[in-house]
């Protein structure tokens, strides 16, 4: 009961405390309240507040490790830290120059190298020496400066060679300097026949044995032609082909680098033997008589080559 009545006692309490609260914010408001001041005029502030310095613009502060750049303009000196105005577009064109293509300058192109030719060593080796090396003969056409009817064999035609000797002489003779378009060391006299041989000899024989070695042949040593003597200088023996202008002697042909190949020093060589036995060989057929280095000691250093009347066959050694 008694808890009861104290909450009774304090739910009356709580009520009057909230009715006079209610009762002040209800009562009447004043019947005359103050007017407000009246605003001053501009020149009247002016006159009043004191005349403050005029602010200069506030400049940004340049970032730390960063260079102010410095612009000038129309209206002065450009403020620290002041970033420049982009450019217009106009003035980051790059001009493009037309240039015609007649104005340009090309280099030539150059020559492809000519290919090493063969036997370079021993052109090289001949050079050191002193040797000059020949050119090559153009190859001769035409019949003026020709004989025996073949504009291949060059020379002149000689008058007849009258020997006292029984045996010896030539009646239609010709000096010939050039067969086949390779010269001949010294101008060798002997027959047409001997010459016909000769060039044929050359043309089918003796270029196609060298080949290409050393730029080809150039040359033919002539050891001997017509002379009045007997066989291989011989007391007693026979007239030698020699003496009727039916023979001739080579002992070496020279290439157009210079290197002259020797029956003497090249027939036993590896590489010079083969040519000059290949010429030696070609010859039989051409010539009736060939007589080399394996014949006998009197043809050790030279081809001897005859065209002698009479032999069926060609007699080769």
């Amino acid at each position: 009961m008694r808890r009861a009545a104290a909450l009774t006692l304090r739910s009356g309490l709580l009520a009057l405390l909230l009715a006079g609260q209610a009762g002040g914010a209800l009562a009447e408001a004043p019947a005359s309240a103050p007017r407000p001041l009246p605003r001053l005029a501009a020149p009247a502030v002016a006159a009043v507040l004191p005349a403050l310095p005029e602010a200069a613009p506030r400049r940004p502060k340049p970032r730390p490790g960063s260079s102010a750049i410095a612009l000038a303009g129309p209206s002065g000196p450009a403020l620290p830290g002041t970033r420049p105005r982009p450019r217009p577009a106009a003035a980051l064109r790059t001009e493009v120059v037309q240039v015609s293509s007649a104005t340009i300058a090309f280099a030539p192109l150059a020559a492809r190298p000519e290919p090493r030719p063969e036997n370079l060593q021993r052109r090289s080796a001949v050079a050191a020496a002193g040797f000059r090396a020949q050119p090559v003969p153009e190859a001769t056409t035409g019949r003026k400066g020709s004989v025996c009817g073949n504009p291949e064999i060059r020379g002149t035609t000689i008058p007849p060679i009258k020997a006292q000797v029984q045996g010896c002489g030539l009646a239609d003779g010709v000096m010939v300097t050039s067969v086949a378009g390779v010269k001949l060391s010294q101008p060798a006299t002997i027959d047409c026949a001997t010459a016909q041989a000769l060039n044929r000899w050359v043309e089918r024989g003796v270029k196609p044995s060298v080949g290409r070695l050393g730029g080809g042949v150039v040359q033919l040593q002539v050891a001997g032609h017509y002379t009045c003597r007997p066989r291989n200088n011989q007391r007693g023996a026979k007239i030698s082909e020699h003496g009727r202008g039916k023979a001739i002697d080579i002992s070496a042909v020279t290439l157009a680098n210079g290197v002259s190949i020797s029956v003497l020093k090249g027939w036993n060589e590896r590489q010079h033997g083969k040519i000059l036995k290949a010429m030696h060989k070609s010859a039989c057929g051409p010539f009736g008589t060939v007589l080399g280095p394996n014949a006998d000691v009197h043809h050790r250093d030279h081809l001897h080559l005859d065209t002698a009347a009479g032999r069926r066959t060609a007699y080769c050694r």
